[in-house]
């Protein structure tokens, strides 16, 4: 079986679906994770949950590190992390460095040229300074695969790529050979109600997962398969259907349209995602982490 070598950039403790892909990554057997780094806002207690979920499946060999808090320039950030109080009781590790993670990517992307693929399901502000700093870096990596942007749902913009949109900016300008973008219109019709989420998310890591997702039960009433929809298409492209062309991403500082992307040209290094087989979707995630 060959495995696929994944480094995973995430905003864990934010909105839920970070914890449910890495459920999916951390059970997948053709994932080999090399490391998971963190980004926005309190990093320190956004890599304890990612410990958290690792540790529920006795993972404890998965690298951890802190990436950077704060935009590069502007934007409204994402400082908080409410799932951290399902975690807080068992004396969680916050005392990571920061700032380490755009030099732990770099170096483990370098060490396996050509073989890693990384998966970015949060704000671009780490990727963006590894590009920056390395732009060699994209052609050394197998695939780049994003959770981001809104590509066929109008003007809208979406979450990842508005939070630090110099940042969403500044990776969709860098020079990529191969970039997957998995947008909120289509990651949107991946949804489960609350009471649903309840009956199937047993076991491990999914019930340590089921005790974070109580904080963001308290203000909806379902779960979003944003991330994990993204993590999927690694082994499986087929669930979706895609376009190809060249990301542009809108930014000028203080701009309210900062953020918004848009799928231009019929050639460029971008494919984005345009339908997904919903049910196809969920049987393959809980074929997955529901295996002893």
């Amino acid at each position: 079986m060959e495995r696929i070598p994944i480094l995973l950039d995430t905003d864990i403790g934010s909105d839920i679906d970070d914890a449910v892909a890495l459920a999916y990554l951390l059970k997948k057997p053709k994932c080999e994770l090399l490391g998971i780094t963190t980004v926005s806002g309190d990093v320190q207690k956004r890599a304890a949950l990612a410990e958290a979920v690792c540790h529920s499946v006795g993972r404890r060999d998965v690298p951890i590190h802190c990436g950077r808090r704060d935009v590069l320039i502007d934007g409204p950030g994402q400082p908080n992390v409410p799932q951290f109080e399902a975690i807080s009781h068992t004396n969680p590790n916050l005392k990571r460095n920061e700032n380490d993670a755009v030099e732990f990517l770099q170096q483990t992307i370098r060490s396996r040229p050509g073989e890693i693929t990384l998966l970015s399901i949060g704000p671009y502000s780490n990727i963006a300074l590894l590009f920056a700093l390395d732009p060699e870096i994209p052609h050394l990596l197998r695939a780049i695969v994003s959770m981001g942007g809104i590509f066929f749902g109008g003007d809208r913009r979406e979450w990842n790529a508005l939070v630090d949109p110099a940042a969403t900016a500044m990776v969709y300008g860098a020079d990529r050979p191969d970039h997957l973008s998995v947008g909120l219109d289509v990651t949107e019709k991946c949804r489960m109600s609350a009471g649903e989420v309840r009956e199937r998310f047993v076991g491990e890591p999914l019930g340590t997962v089921a005790s974070m997702a109580t904080k963001w039960f308290e203000h909806t009433g379902e779960i979003t398969f944003h991330d994990p929809l993204a993590a999927a298409l690694i082994f499986h492209p087929e669930l979706c259907t895609y376009e190809s062309g060249r990301v542009e991403v809108a930014y000028a500082k203080g701009d309210k349209t900062s953020g918004h992307t848009t799928l231009v040209d019929e050639k460029g290094p971008d494919r984005v995602a345009k339908t997904v087989d919903v049910d196809a979707f969920f049987r393959e995630y809980f074929e997955v982490v529901l295996t002893t």
